[in-house]
This record gives C-alpha cells, sequence and structure tokens, in this order.
C-alpha cells in the first residue's frame, strides 16, 4: 500500500484521502491489474426500473415517424367517419369535441412521460461520462506507470554504462602508462 500512497501522491498532487470514490476505485483496479471498462448500455440497462422502461417505450414509440404517420391517419380517418360516412348520425360531429379531449388527454399524458425519459437520458449521460471518466484514468495511470518504468530501466542502462566505459578508461590508462 505504501507504493499506491506515492503513486497519489505523485501523480495526483494530494493525499490518498481526499481522493474521490471514483479515484479510488481505479486505484484499486488498477492496482489489482483488472480490467475497468464495462458495457455502458449493459450496466445501465441492469439499473432501469419497470417504469423507467416502459417511459423509454413509450418515448421511443410516440418520437418515431412510424407513430406520427399513424397518428395522421387515425385524424383522417376519424374526420372522414365523422364527416362523410355517418353524416346524419356521426358520434363526434365537426368540430370534433370529443376528438379535442381525447387529444388533449393523449398529450398531458405523453408530455410528463417523454420528459421522464429525457431525464432519464440525461441521467444516462452521466453515467456514460463517469464511465469515461474512469477509463480514462485509469489509462493515463497505466502510461504514467508504463513511463515510470522505462525510465527506471533507462536509469539502470545509464548506471551499466558508465561502470562499462570508467572500466574502459581505466583499462586504456592502465595500458598506456
Amino acid at each position: 500500500m505504501h507504493n499506491i500512497s506515492n503513486f497519489v501522491h505523485l501523480h495526483f498532487d494530494r493525499p490518498t484521502e481526499e481522493l474521490g470514490d471514483i479515484e479510488k476505485r481505479v486505484l484499486r483496479r488498477t492496482h489489482e491489474r483488472k480490467v475497468i471498462s464495462t458495457d455502458v448500455n449493459e450496466a445501465f440497462a441492469a439499473e432501469a426500473t419497470f417504469g423507467a422502461r416502459i417511459a423509454d417505450g413509450i418515448a421511443r414509440v410516440g418520437g418515431s415517424w412510424s407513430f406520427i404517420i399513424a397518428f395522421l391517419a387515425f385524424l383522417a380517418i376519424w374526420a372522414v367517419v365523422n364527416t362523410i360516412v355517418l353524416a346524419t348520425r356521426a358520434f363526434d360531429p365537426y368540430p370534433f369535441v370529443f376528438l379535442n379531449l381525447i387529444l388533449s388527454m393523449l398529450a398531458a399524458i405523453q408530455a410528463p412521460i417523454i420528459m421522464m425519459s429525457q431525464n432519464r437520458q440525461t441521467e444516462r449521460d452521466r453515467f456514460e461520462a463517469a464511465k469515461d471518466y474512469e477509463v480514462n484514468l485509469k489509462a493515463e495511470l497505466e502510461v504514467l506507470s508504463l513511463h515510470q518504468k522505462i525510465d527506471m530501466n533507462v536509469v539502470t542502462e545509464l548506471a551499466a554504462l558508465r561502470e562499462e566505459v570508467g572500466r574502459l578508461n581505466a583499462s586504456l590508462a592502465a595500458k598506456g602508462a
């Protein structure tokens, strides 16, 4: 753990106690040499409640061209049936007060459901950003760790080369004397 404390101090410029939960989790996973990236779609879907899944489904259908086209067809059929087909006994004669009531109720229900789905999308974006931060932080730590290892190897090789040059200089000095 002492090695991790030095690593934290060297790369985070603050003590371990001041690190957030994400940083601590990334450090632990990095130290354990475990993968930190996850399938964001799967992880977020696993946390979805039944109501959230329904809201997403309604928003997906309500915000599609197929819904718009089907609804336009429904409105056209409603108008045709109540003005031409049932000219004398229309259940909702022009100006279509009952249709207006149905549309108002649909809008009153659909709008909050779509807002719920949008809020959920915002949560998903935050969740994805947090996961991206974790992966980026781990990658950065791994790169820093690799740089540190390479630097140590270079220092070791330089020390060995200096020793070898010193021995060669001593050998040449002995032969020249």
